[in-house]
Order: structure tokens, then C-alpha cells, then sequence
């Protein structure tokens, strides 16, 4: 050993065991307290808080490393611990993987924390503010596995059966869990995407709609109209059609269909629905103030000529108050200019020209 070649004086070995551990504490301490001061200075700087905090991260597990590395220098140069230096050698490899590997996890966490606080918030999608924290998760729960196995070969343990072990184990696992990652890799994929976010309005083709509440790595959360919750499987988001009513933007398109009859004059009618439609846009908070109505004649019906008056509202509810207000206007105002809106008719036309009189009828014998 380094420290036999040395001096074999028992008295001198024993004052270069102390020398190594106080020089090593003190150079611990002084890490310590430079980490601490270079950090502080870091921080004051907006672009360098990630450099701060990594420093941080690394400088408590280095500092301890430093320490513990002096005091098992020491132990190991005493002469009265020289028939356990293997043991004491071996415990030293297990708190050195310990501490690069705490040394690991706090390094992640440092980085995907500033990250979560600093650039998610200013992205366009949650897939970062939901998938990040379940990422340094399964980064942690690694780089401590891999600890254990390093660990586990150091102490001399073959790791070949726990490898083969966990092969077989994950393929247990994943068979098992098929339906849970089935809900995880589909809640990666919605949340990637950046079409649903949380507070959005969407439906599916099979049916629930409602407000998203959270996307989740397992299922998505949904408030409906009767305040009733519904949890929807990411599986099931992933293979239906979904329509966001927030996306592109949450302006929505209102459209009331409505008919006059024949004998009216289009024109006229054109120019009071377009005036019905300007005034909802002005009294109504609910609309888009700075678009105009659209009106359109579609089809000659059954006992009307057919038209639309289409108008924005700000949101999906607002679409509703607006609908509510045009109808309401709409039938008032043909009321006042003497518009009519036919109920379904049909025309009866009679061989001789005239409709036959009640006595006639009552004649006519029963089949």
C-alpha cells in the first residue's frame, strides 16, 4: 500500500491519517462554501439561474465526496485498521457510486425544475408542464437502479441473473400493463400535439363534450354542461374524432336558418335581416364587434324561400345568447314589416276547379 511504502512508523501513520482528514474537511468545507458564493453570483444573472442551480446540485454530493474521501483515507492509513482496508475500500466504492449518482438525480431535477419554471409556462402546448415532472420521475428511479447494479457488481455480486431477470420481468410487465401504456403513449400523443389544453371545449364523435379539465399521462378529465364529471380514456381520445371549439381561435360561427314565404319581397328581406343582424352585433357583448353578418338565400322550400344570416360569437356559450337573440329579433321584425314565415302547406287543386260542398262529401257512401 501507498502509505506501508511510506514510513512503517505506527506514530507517523497515525499523524498522516489525521493530516489527510482534516485537509480534506477543511478543502470539503472550503468547496462548500465556493459553490455557495459562485451560485449566489449566478443567480443575479436571469440567463444563468440553470448554471447556478446545476452548481448546487453537483456541490453538496462533490463537498461530500471530498470529506468522506478524507476520511476514508484516513482510516486507511491507520496500521491498526490494515487487516479490513478490503472492507473498508469496498464500503468507500458504495458511498462514492451513492454520492455520483445523488449527484446525477439532483442535476436532473435542477434542470427539469428551472425548466418547468422558466421556458414551459412560454410554450404553446402543456405537453411540457405534464410529461416533464413524470419524466424526472423515471430519470430518478434509473439512475438509482443503475447505482444498485454498479454497487451490486463492485461488492463482487454477479448481475447477469438480476439483468436476465428484469428482461423476462419486463415483458411480464408490459403485457400486463398493455391497456396502462396504451393510455400513456396516447396522452403523450395529445399532449405533444397541442390541440387540447386545458379550459378548451371539445366533443367526440361518440359522444361526451365538455370543458377539459386536465390531460393526464392516463385519461382526461372533462366537466360537461350539468357540471357532471367524465373521464375519458387517452386511448379512446387518440382513436375518435374530436372537435375543439377553442382552436383555432375561440371565435365560433353562429348560423340561423329561417324561410318567407313566396309573395315576399327578397330584397326587402335581405335588408331587415342584415339590419337584425348588425343591431345583435351591436347590443349583444356576446358577438364578434368587429365583423358583419353574412345573409344568404338558399333554396326554394317546400312553403318558404329559404335563407341563412350567419354571425361570430367570442365563444361557444356566447354562441347560444346570440343564436337566442337573433330568433328572437328576427321573428319580431317580419312581425312589424308584415314578413311572413309559412307553416308547412300543401296545395290542393280540385278537377272541376272548385272544392266540393260539405253536402256532397257527407253523400259520398263509406267504402
Amino acid at each position: 500500500m501507498l502509505f506501508d511504502s511510506i514510513t512503517d512508523d505506527p506514530l507517523v501513520r497515525r499523524f498522516i491519517a489525521a493530516g489527510l482528514l482534516v485537509v480534506l474537511v477543511l478543502i470539503s468545507a472550503a468547496l462548500l462554501t465556493a459553490v455557495r458564493i459562485v451560485a449566489n453570483r449566478l443567480e443575479r444573472g436571469p440567463r444563468r439561474q440553470l448554471a447556478a442551480g446545476v452548481l448546487r446540485a453537483v456541490g453538496r454530493p462533490g463537498a461530500i465526496f471530498v470529506g468522506a474521501g478524507g476520511v476514508f483515507l484516513s482510516l486507511i492509513a491507520l496500521p491498526d485498521l490494515a487487516g479490513v482496508r478490503a472492507q473498508i475500500g469496498g464500503t468507500w466504492a458504495v458511498v462514492a457510486i451513492l454520492l455520483v449518482a445523488q449527484g446525477g438525480v439532483n442535476v436532473v431535477r435542477a434542470a427539469i425544475g428551472w425548466y418547468l419554471v422558466n421556458v414551459a409556462p412560454r410554450t404553446e402546448t402543456k405537453f411540457d408542464d405534464s410529461m416533464l415532472p413524470l419524466l424526472r420521475r423515471m430519470l430518478v428511479i434509473v439512475i438509482y437502479g443503475i447505482a444498485l447494479l454498479v454497487i451490486l457488481d463492485a461488492l463482487g455480486l454477479s448481475i447477469s441473473p438480476i439483468l436476465g431477470g428484469l428482461g423476462i420481468t419486463g415483458i411480464a410487465v408490459a403485457l400486463a400493463l398493455q391497456p396502462t401504456l396504451s393510455n400513456f403513449f396516447a396522452g403523450t400523443y395529445v399532449l405533444s400535439e397541442g390541440a387540447i389544453n386545458v379550459g378548451d371545449f371539445i366533443e367526440l364523435d361518440s359522444g361526451p363534450a365538455g370543458y377539459v379539465l386536465d390531460v393526464g399521462w392516463r385519461s382526461t378529465k372533462i366537466r360537461t354542461w350539468q357540471s357532471n364529471l367524465v373521464i375519458i380514456p387517452n386511448s379512446v381520445m387518440a382513436d375518435h374524432v374530436i372537435t375543439n371549439y377553442n382552436r383555432p381561435t375561440k371565435n365560433m360561427g353562429v348560423m340561423v336558418t329561417c324561410g318567407v314565404s313566396y309573395s315576399s319581397d327578397l330584397a326587402e328581406v335581405e335588408r331587415i335581416a342584415m339590419e337584425v343582424g348588425e343591431q345583435v352585433i351591436q347590443d349583444v357583448s356576446a358577438a364578434v364587434n368587429n365583423t358583419q353578418p353574412f345573409f344568404g338565400f338558399t333554396t326554394f322550400g317546400d312553403s318558404n324561400i329559404d335563407f341563412w344570416l350567419f354571425l361570430q360569437a367570442e365563444d361557444r356559450w356566447g354562441s347560444f345568447v346570440v343564436t337566442n337573440e337573433l330568433v328572437k329579433r328576427l321573428h319580431a321584425r317580419f312581425k312589424v314589416e308584415g314578413i311572413e314565415i309559412n307553416y308547412p302547406v300543401r296545395k290542393i287543386v280540385y278537377e272541376d276547379g272548385a272544392p266540393p260542398s260539405q253536402a256532397a262529401i257527407q253523400e259520398q257512401p263509406a267504402p
